[in-house]
């Protein structure tokens, strides 16, 4: 655990810090176009890790089935790796330094996805490609750090609105793209799309001046400390781990939902539902500016309860009209409370968020993986019922979680 400071700095002390909005002053920050850059970096890094989902067919009638299956499991494997093993590195390094690598390292890993000769290669290039995906997880810390204490909620929150996008929108380019191009066609024209982004990082970010002193290996040793040291980061992690659970629930079984007969929707409708879910998302910079003025407490209880109301909607009203304003007040809610959660843990401690950052989205994609798992265990046993009330379960476990801060007023 990195050593705190039991002395006050003189005011002609040079103090090494990675958050120039601390040495602007409160009332300064990033300006809008690199808002802008930060929340577009987030979101096409991110999308990466989602493009494989709806191309697995076109790979395996290529390639092959069997090891073809595990590309997205290699994919989010390299994402998780990462999570740990590289965002860590940004409390250490020269941010804008790393994060250009990264999307230059990212390019090369879709090149040789696209490129790939076989199913062993793709799948190898897919851990690749996850790995430096986490540059997202780079981008959003370092929105926190550049922004004002007044202003850390709204602007980490239109970062996220960004990354949320590429979460949702990844799969319907992508189904697009392979159907009129072929699979690698979406990995060799997102290439150029990573290298851009590097540029655009070089170009527009600020230089940062890490903390001093701390080497990897204790930075990594240095996560098991913080998750005992802060209460309030378990709690955090474990209630947005709830929520994107019950999230991911829906996402996972929708296309099955649209394809029985009450609807007989295909694919190209599910991806639409990615459209509707980013516009319960462009909500996500109002949750950020209400955790600013009132305090993040109240947005994460309220977007705990508004995720268990999308699931008694979608629960009672099982037809379209159900799905389309459930999956509105789904997207809005999971966001709101994420938002909210990033303000109370990249407050914790300044000069540690890529590494708190770390321990709270690597729980929340965690938090995910067993969403999208129970879910399809839950349609195989009981149907839309089932995931209904296995969904319904989390949120309220959510809601449930978020008794301590009501209890403090906090």
């Amino acid at each position: 655990m990195e050593p705190r400071s039991t002395a006050a700095p003189t005011p002609t002390a040079s103090m090494p810090s990675d958050s120039p909005a601390e040495n602007q002053g409160e009332t300064q920050g990033p300006k809008r176009g690199l808002i802008f850059a930060l929340a577009a970096a987030a979101g096409l890094a991110v999308a990466n890790i989602y493009y494989n989902q709806p191309m697995l067919g076109l790979m395996a009638a290529e390639l092959g089935t069997g090891i073809t299956s595990l590309i997205p499991t290699a994919t989010q494997l390299g994402y998780a790796a990462g999570l740990f093993l590289l965002v860590p590195i940004a409390d250490m390094v020269e941010r804008r330094s790393l994060i250009v690598a990264s999307f230059a390292a990212l390019a090369l890993a879709l090149a040789a996805a696209g490129l790939a000769p076989g199913a062993g290669a793709l799948l190898a290039a897919s851990l690749l490609v996850g790995l430096f995906s986490t540059v997202a997880q780079q981008v959003v810390p370092l929105a926190a750090h550049l922004a004002p204490p007044a202003r850390r909620g709204a602007v980490v929150g239109t970062v996220m609105s960004g990354l949320l996008c590429g979460i949702l929108l990844s799969r319907t380019v992508a189904g697009f793209v392979a159907s009129h191009g072929g699979w690698r066609l979406m990995f060799l024209a997102a290439m150029p799309v990573a290298l851009a982004m590097a540029g655009w990082m070089a170009l527009r970010l600020p230089h940062s001046r890490p903390e001093g002193g701390l080497r990897y290996g204790a930075a990594l040793a240095s996560l098991v400390h913080l998750w005992r040291e802060f209460p309030a980061l378990r709690r955090a992690a474990a209630t947005q781990a709830l929520l994107f659970a019950a999230f991911s629930a829906f996402w996972t079984v929708l296309a099955l939902r649209l394809q029985e007969p009450d609807f007989a929707l295909g694919p190209d409708a599910a991806g639409l539902f990615g459209v509707l879910g980013v516009v319960g998302i462009l909500a996500a910079p109002l949750s950020g500016r209400i955790a600013d003025g009132r305090g993040p407490g109240i947005v994460v209880l309220a977007g705990a309860v508004l995720t268990l109301a999308a699931w008694i909607i979608f629960g009672l009203l099982p037809g379209l009209t159900g799905l389309v304003i459930g999956v509105l007040v789904l997207d809005m809610a999971v966001q709101a409370a994420l938002v909210a959660n990033q303000h109370i843990v990249y407050a914790l401690r300044p000069q540690a968020r890529a590494r708190l950052n770390t321990l709270f989205m690597g729980s929340m994609f965690l938090g995910g993986a067993f969403g999208s798992a129970t879910a399809m265990q839950a349609w195989h046993l009981g149907g839309w019922a089932a995931v209904c009330l296995l969904a319904s379960g989390l949120s309220v476990l959510a809601v449930l979680s978020q008794a301590p801060y009501r209890r403090h007023g906090i």
